[in-house]
């Protein structure tokens, strides 16, 4: 029996296997064992292996090169260009691989607030990827309707390879995005976040032409209302700094900032597990039961996960929806943020574990987005690389770095918004060197920014960075909180803090139209 999948594109699918559409949790799980997809954890989770593939494939990734989009689009080596030809010729290859397949199918939702959210079709070749998506995406409520009108489809056939010769594509692997015709076209990878990047990626397209502000983000809410954003990159610590008992989690990592306020663009949750323990993290740890997916965590004869066993990569998740986390604000809405940080895991250990910004230093730290690569999240990561990501997610901006920072910069000033650094990196050395920062302190140190503890603080600049070091903060150190007291040799700190400040000035050269202010907000000439 043919089935006709109306992805409500131009490119439709005529399938002739088994197609099960929106099963629920339990029974997406019953099918991954059934086929053999993965093993039941000791604590309920479904744990699935990726194989090769056990991070992003961002030199994989593709934008097809529309004329309709073309001028729209920052091409370059993280908007690589595809010819409408090759996606259609790889488009029809797909569709072929999937027709006799069985097939799953999730209708959803991203974005909370129902005045911007995108209806979303995920198609997939494996029940344990269509249970990811079902977690991480917003899920229809009983009480709506059953017809489901997607504006985007995800195609998701991680057992299909491409031909680079005949696709055009540079290995086995892509990630392709058509703007034009409305769909995400995934192979070569059952590396289950490719997925949720792509969707967001379409996001930071869609949302500026209405006005919002997309952000690579997790936000909480305290009891009076107050909202916070954290900005960072995979490892620097949104989901588990977001997660704290005393506040509400709004959502972990993809968030929408309109005049209405703040929405979480899914429902569900993406949290590095390597190392973690129900000490540190007890909401993370809590929430990993039946209904949530562990990807690469090994599991011992028991079932049990074994969350320090990085033999499969550095790289371990969980996926589980949002409401497993007692806290949470469902939907994930909320007023305009009282309180920015922007997070970074510096490698080389000298930037300061907080410190305060100014706006023009808000702008110029936004764009420069400053972090490490953490050890497997993506592909070929085998230690932290120092890196600027412009926003804080470059790899998931189609548009130019200036089009986010300027509606960042509007933002700040309408609402009077209070901006911090976090160093969630190294200190006392650079990495190899140094200590990790701890957790408990970096917990302190954003409870006195968010409850605005820390403004008591005499601040000074630092002499290299220009922002504003607090003097002292509740239950941290004094000395922690000047990273040159850390190091055993100042002069070695000295020298690797002026590196560092030559790497923000050369990285900074090639945002083009930038005010001088901005500019000069910067670290300041040797």
């Amino acid at each position: 029996m043919k089935t006709h999948i109306d992805a409500q594109c131009s490119l439709d699918l005529v399938l002739e296997g088994t197609v099960y559409r929106n099963l629920s949790t339990a029974r997406l799980v019953e099918k991954a064992l059934e086929r053999g997809e993965g093993h039941l954890a000791s604590n309920g989770a479904f744990c699935a292996t990726t194989g090769k593939f056990t991070g992003r494939s961002p030199k994989d990734k593709y934008v097809v090169e529309d004329p309709e989009i073309r001028e729209q689009i920052d091409w370059g080596t993280v908007n690589r260009p595809m010819d409408p030809e090759n996606f259609d010729r790889l488009f029809r290859r797909v569709r072929d691989h999937l027709r006799k397949r069985d097939v799953f199918i999730f209708d959803g939702f991203a974005g909370a607030d129902t005045e911007y959210c995108l209806p979303i079709r995920v198609i997939n070749e494996l029940a344990w990827h269509n249970l990811f998506a079902r977690q991480l995406f917003i899920r229809s409520s009983a009480e709506e309707p059953v017809v489901h009108e997607p504006r985007f489809t995800v195609v998701s056939a991680p057992s299909f390879q491409a031909d680079p010769k005949r696709d055009g594509t540079r290995s086995e692997t892509f990630i392709v995005i058509s703007l034009k015709h409305r769909v995400i076209l995934i192979g070569g990878t059952q590396y289950a976040g490719e997925m949720k990047k792509s969707v967001f990626s379409v996001m930071n397209y869609l949302l500026p032409e209405k006005g919002i502000f997309p952000m690579h983000c997790s936000a909480n809410m305290g009891a009076g209302g107050d909202t916070a954003l954290f900005f960072g990159l995979s490892g620097t610590g949104k989901t588990t700094l977001s997660a704290d008992p005393a506040r509400s989690l709004i959502g972990d990592d993809e968030h929408g900032w309109s005049d209405n306020g703040i929405f979480n663009i899914e429902g569900g949750c993406y949290a590095k597990c390597i190392g973690l323990s129900a000490e540190k993290e007890p909401q993370i740890w809590n929430a990993i039961r039946f209904g949530a997916v562990l990807e690469n965590v090994v599991l011992d004869d028991e079932r049990r996960p074994d969350y320090h066993d990085s033999s499969l990569t550095e790289n371990t998740r969980a996926a589980y929806p949002v409401e497993h986390i007692p806290s949470a604000k469902v939907p994930g809405i909320g007023e305009h943020p009282e309180v920015i940080i922007f997070l970074t895991a510096d490698a080389f250990g000298v930037l300061p574990p907080i410190a305060k910004l100014t706006p023009e230093q808000a702008m110029y730290h936004f764009l420069s987005g400053y972090t490490s690569k953490l050890a497997g999240t993506e592909r070929g990561i085998t230690q932290p690389e120092a890196t600027f990501s412009a926003c804080f997610g470059a790899p998931f901006l189609p548009r130019p770095a200036g089009v986010y920072a300027e509606m960042l910069g509007e933002k700040i000033h309408r609402h009077n918004v209070r901006v911090y650094m976090v160093n969630t990196g190294w200190s006392g050395g650079p990495y190899g060197e140094g200590e990790r920062m701890e957790l408990r302190y970096t917990r302190s140190m954003v409870r006195a920014a968010l409850d605005g503890t820390l403004e008591e603080a005499s601040f000074t600049p630092d002499p290299v960075f220009g922002i504003h070091v607090p003097d002292r903060c509740p239950e941290v150190p004094t000395e922690v909180l000047i990273p040159r007291n850390t190091w055993k040799d100042p002069e070695a700190y000295d020298a690797k803090a002026r590196e560092l400040a030559r790497r923000f000035r050369k990285n900074f050269r090639r945002f083009s139209g930038v005010s001088d202010v901005i500019r000069n907000a910067g670290p300041r000439n040797d």
